[in-house]
């Protein structure tokens, strides 16, 4: 009778949605180097998705980079080489927001999307020799932050370059010479103040056939902007500190959220705080493909 008792009260409880505590500690979100992880008496590679117990024990190699996040939602950066164990690791986190969650898996299970697909379809026709910017179709590409950093391919034309920035009408706002593939753009600035829809153009200096296509950053409305302030509250606090794991992180909500442009510039400022860690490159690669801001071609 008591065992009919208990199996009862646990179909209630499954079916009111219970579910028991997470059995984890971390997930392993970036890895580079040869690290490891004790689980029981055997050591294992340390790989991408693994979730860590607190039983369990690390060991960071030289010059390696771990990114964990943990149950709680917050990021932690190991990088210096050594033995670490888990349960000390859980001890010093706080802060965190179980909302993170979420864009940990997002992140986690997007990251080999783009890869099948592009192992399924072959090679995407590049058509013309044009640059190409990475910002998506003029309906996606509006912008919550007021800094933003714009990418291109550099295949077509190598830099330096020029970035014109126009309104609606023609009017010239702007035009800026950058070295490399990428320029930072504040909306804020001046020129832009009075403008919601920006249009940019990228040419190359040597070579005056290589142009881009014009492409929009279009403002997000007060309404929308409130709505998407509302929404990142919930994870500002435990992501602001300003390192490549929690821009890793950012970009996950601005990805889920539509926000392409403010996604990728999460993806690069990440790229930027971690230029060592070759994970972060193929997770913006990753984003562009999937986004259809990148096309992929076969070499």
């Amino acid at each position: 009778m008591k065992s009919r008792r208990m199996a009862f009260f646990a179909v209630l409880l499954l079916a009111f949605g219970y579910c028991p505590a997470q059995d984890y500690a971390f997930k392993v979100l970036v890895n580079k180097g040869k690290n490891e992880l004790k689980s029981g008496n055997s050591w294992q590679q340390l790989k991408v998705g693994l979730s860590l117990k607190s039983a369990d024990e690390l060991k960071i190699s030289e010059n390696a980079y771990l990114g964990l996040v943990h149950v709680s939602g917050k990021a932690l950066e190991l990088k210096q080489s050594g033995n670490y164990k888990v349960v000390d690791l859980a001890a010093k986190v706080n802060g965190g927001s179980s909302v993170l969650n979420k864009y940990t898996d997002f992140i986690l299970s997007s990251a080999t999307s783009p890869k099948n697909r592009l192992a399924a379809t072959g090679a995407v026709d590049r058509g013309t020799d044009n640059i190409q910017v990475y910002l998506p179709k003029p309906e996606l590409a509006v912008v919550y932050n007021n800094d933003v950093i714009i990418g291109w391919d550099s295949e077509a034309a190598p830099g330096p370059y020029i970035v014109t920035f126009k309104s609606l009408f023609d009017d010239d706002l702007g035009r800026v010479e950058v070295p490399e593939n990428t320029v930072a753009v504040q909306l804020n600035n001046q020129n832009f103040a009075n403008e919601d829809n920006i249009i940019v153009e990228v040419s190359s200096l040597s070579n005056k056939n290589k142009i881009s296509d014009k492409y929009t950053l279009k403002k997000l409305s007060k309404a929308d902007k409130d709505r998407i302030k509302n929404s990142l509250r919930e994870i500002e606090n435990p992501t602001a500190e300003p390192n490549a794991l929690n821009k890793l992180l950012i970009a996950g909500f601005y990805e889920q959220n539509n926000l392409l442009i403010d996604a990728g510039t999460a993806y690069l400022e990440a790229i930027q705080l971690a230029p060592d860690v070759p994970q972060y490159q193929e997770a913006y690669d990753n984003f562009l493909l999937r986004n259809a801001l990148k096309k992929p071609v076969k070499k």
